[in-house]
């Protein structure tokens, strides 16, 4: 990977990874399904006025701002509202790896290596360990959340990979134009008004900054550079990097919100990240030339 480009991975990859700190700071004021909304509302206004539809059937478009929206962030913000901690859940949402091979293994007839049922093996291990070490009912369906949103955002990739969508920042944009109505109805269906009242004095500095990084940097400039690179190189060379999200998540956790992570936590992440390491190397591939063989003469 040239050096412009792994710069943009790295770059990515830490926008996604401090998004979930600073998300924790937006929950501190506002409900999550309403914060979700309003992240979405503003990554589709009012760029759909002046970005083209991308060419591919309107019903992927709205089955992933569904799933993606409400399936994948509503559900990951409200699990951070409940207990779970932003650096933790930044690393159980990589999961996804795995549950999207398991869609390709159903859905597209895609082999499934055996490094990578070594490396599920281990990410479920380090789940266990984390789920068996959370306090109360609440941390532990918050963990659960997590995982459910990381099944949905498993979803979302088979249905890009279903569409064939080229326009990937356009498809993202049109897509947020979903999410907003079903993410504030179920704000209202679990907390009635209660969930918007105040909400224009809960929009303070903090609240603010926070919704803006969430829309255009992690998802405007974040999805458009990962997407980038996927065009550009092998998805084996691009995956693997998306280790450093935790890494950036539970450092920027800590950092951010002076988030402790114990003993046996840490050997549980240690575990998952290992799990994730073996699930997503491949072999490189030797593209050198062959050396040409010695012709050999043979007496007649």
């Amino acid at each position: 990977m040239l050096k412009k480009h792994l710069s943009l991975a790295v770059l990515v990859t830490l926008v996604w990874g401090v998004n979930f700190p600073i998300t924790k700071l937006g929950l501190r004021a506002i409900d999550p399904f309403v914060l979700t909304g309003i992240r979405f509302a503003l990554a589709a206004l009012p760029l759909v006025f002046f970005i083209k539809r991308p060419a591919v059937k309107f019903s992927y478009v709205a089955a992933y701002g569904f799933i993606f929206g409400l399936g994948m962030w509503g559900v990951i913000n409200y699990g951070i509202q409940v207990g779970v901690s932003p650096g933790i859940a930044s690393l159980i949402i990589q999961l996804s790896v795995f549950f999207t091979m398991g869609w390709g293994f159903v859905l597209f007839k895609e082999k499934i290596r055996g490094a990578q049922m070594v490396g599920a093996v281990l990410a479920l291990v380090g789940l266990a360990g984390i789920i068996s070490t959370q306090e109360g009912n609440h941390a532990v369906l918050g963990v659960m959340l997590i995982v459910l949103s990381a099944v949905a955002w498993s979803v979302g990739n088979v249905i890009i990979k279903k569409s064939g969508v080229k326009e990937i920042f356009s498809f993202m944009v049109w897509a947020s134009l979903i999410p907003p109505i079903p993410l504030f109805l179920t704000a209202w269906l679990m907390h009635g008004g209660a969930a918007f009242e105040g909400l224009q004095t809960s929009l303070d500095l903090t609240a603010v900054l926070s919704i803006l990084f969430q829309v255009y940097l992690a998802t405007h400039f974040a999805y458009w550079g990962w997407n980038s690179l996927l065009k550009l190189y092998p998805v084996s060379t691009v995956a693997p990097l998306s280790l450093l999200i935790p890494v950036f998540g539970i450092t920027s956790s800590m950092l951010m919100l002076d988030e402790r992570i114990s003993t046996p936590n840490l050997i549980s992440i240690g575990i998952i990240i290992a799990g994730l390491a073996v699930g997503l190397y491949r072999k490189p591939v030797n593209l050198a030339p062959a050396e040409p063989q010695p012709i050999v003469h043979m007496d007649r």
